[in-house]
């Protein structure tokens, strides 16, 4: 079990919030769109219903203090651009996998940067983890850039058992 509660994170454009039922909508868009899912291997959640059933299955998973999932909106507007969450964490909850999506219109904006930031603030001042893993598709270059410029390492060698094309990043505090 987690350590801490999820709190609401605040960066200097963005309000980073526990995920509602109330963003269906764009989950099912983040999690069904081609774009947003050319580099990652999930299942579609094409339906109201589908995307109803995966908030609730994460809501559980932030209760039971299982994972930290936090939507990411705009300071002046309250609308999901995206989302950031910390999961698959060590049995010992001294290390988590982040992962991260955002809506296309709000891409190249840096915001995923900021969020970023913000999320490893969190793990390594509150959670005091000894580091992040991030996997991500050897050709999203997107992804990669995002990650090195967090300060992120390659980790050569390492694998991702079943995802074959993907590369596996690292940040110790």
């Amino acid at each position: 079990m987690l350590k801490v509660d999820q709190p609401q994170l605040i960066t200097e454009r963005l309000v980073l919030r526990k995920l509602g039922i109330t963003d269906w909508e764009v989950v099912q868009f983040l999690r069904s769109d081609s774009g947003v899912n050319r580099y990652v291997d999930r299942p579609e959640t094409p339906t109201k219903e589908e995307a109803i059933a995966f908030i609730e299955k994460i809501c559980d998973g932030i209760d039971n203090r299982r994972c930290y999932y936090w939507v990411l909106c705009t300071k002046d507007n309250p609308e999901m651009i995206g989302s950031i969450c910390l999961w698959n964490f060590a049995l010992d909850v001294t290390s988590a996998e982040v992962g991260y999506d955002l809506h296309p219109t709000h891409q190249g904006k840096g915001y995923m940067k900021e969020a970023l930031e913000a999320i490893c603030n969190f793990s390594f001042d509150i959670l005091q983890l000894t580091h992040i893993e991030a996997y991500t598709h050897k050709d999203n270059i997107a992804s990669r850039k995002l990650l090195e410029k967090q300060g992120f390492i390659l980790q050569e060698g390492k694998t991702d058992p079943g995802f074959p094309h993907n590369i596996v990043y690292r940040l110790a505090p």
